[in-house]
């Protein structure tokens, strides 16, 4: 058996405009562009990483910003909402900062015994900020955002699914454990101190996601490079259809969609964000794989620009 994974790696998301997914990221939420990249399957739009200084697993949030891209539906077969970890003490602070921005926000909420603020982003992707006195100190970015109100990096996530039986079991075998029940919310936790939870939202009822701008694409989680042949037959064995490993430069992954809809990666920590830049570098210029570089004009022609 592969070792448990301690939680997530990173988020990515579908948007629409690349503008506005950059300004909300940065400006309002205080993240780092760490990854100025392109959707190595699609290379007329781009990939967009925001992190913490260093882009470290677990605090990754990133984004295929289509510009023509439809709004999609969240629902079932989906993550439906991506938590991020903030200090205790600091929800007032992004209540007021939120509302100074006109960002679509609700009021703070108690789940679990911890404070919940929830709201969306520029595309209608529900986001959500919850308050613990364990959020760890991190290699906090430069930004807009106080330091000691800044997000640290993931919380976690909620998978919206008709059925979570399959969805828990495998989840156990990745070395999360069930902590609490609400309802039919179902907490699953992992030993990290960053993107260490899972929430299962059970709806039998529950309309089908559909995916588009505003919408998870998929939730990579941590793993070993050593590790990651097992974690495929580990996927095989419970009937799923694990990709191959892929090399993403910055880390190598595997895909599965898992029973209830979800798609699944497997990524490494290595080699990480700084194997193509300069730490202080990081997310200034459009950073290409090695098998795109020959095309690097013809790309830069087609991408729009970030900032005015």
């Amino acid at each position: 058996m592969p070792d448990d994974t301690p939680g997530i790696h990173h988020v990515t998301a579908i948007a629409s405009d690349p503008r506005g997914n950059y300004e909300f990221y940065t400006e309002t939420l205080g993240l780092r562009l760490v990854k100025r990249s392109v959707n190595q399957d699609d290379v007329s739009v781009y990939h967009l990483f925001y992190a913490d200084h260093e882009g470290t697993p677990g605090t990754s949030m990133t984004f295929f910003p289509y510009t023509d891209a439809r709004p999609g539906r969240v629902g079932a077969g989906q993550a439906s909402a991506v938590s991020f970890l903030v200090p205790t003490g600091s929800i007032d602070y992004w209540r007021d900062r939120l509302a100074d921005a006109d960002v679509d926000l609700e009021e703070p909420r108690e789940r679990f015994g911890d404070t919940v603020l929830p709201f969306t982003d520029p595309d209608g992707l529900p986001l959500e900020l919850v308050a613990r006195e364990d959020a760890p100190s991190a290699n906090l970015p430069e930004s807009p955002v106080p330091h000691a109100h800044a997000i640290r990096g993931f919380f976690g996530v909620t998978l919206s699914l008709t059925s979570g039986d399959a969805t828990g079991e495998l989840l156990t075998e990745m070395g999360y454990r069930q902590t609490d029940r609400d309802g039919n919310r179902h907490r699953y936790e992992a030993d990290g101190n960053l993107g260490y939870v899972v929430d299962v939202l059970e709806n039998p009822q529950a309309p089908r996601g559909v995916p588009g701008a505003g919408t998870v694409h998929h939730v990579a989680f941590r793993v070993t490079g050593d590790d990651q042949p097992e974690w495929r037959q580990l996927l095989m064995d419970r009937g799923l259809r694990p990709t191959e490993i892929i090399d993403r430069k910055w880390f190598e992954s595997v895909y599965a969609r898992e029973h209830g809809g979800v798609l699944f990666e497997y990524a490494t920590a290595e080699p990480g964000y700084t194997v193509d830049e300069e730490l202080d570098e990081l997310g200034e210029r459009l950073v290409l794989t090695e098998w795109l570089e020959d095309r690097r004009e013809e790309i830069e022609a087609g991408l729009p620009a970030l900032s005015p």
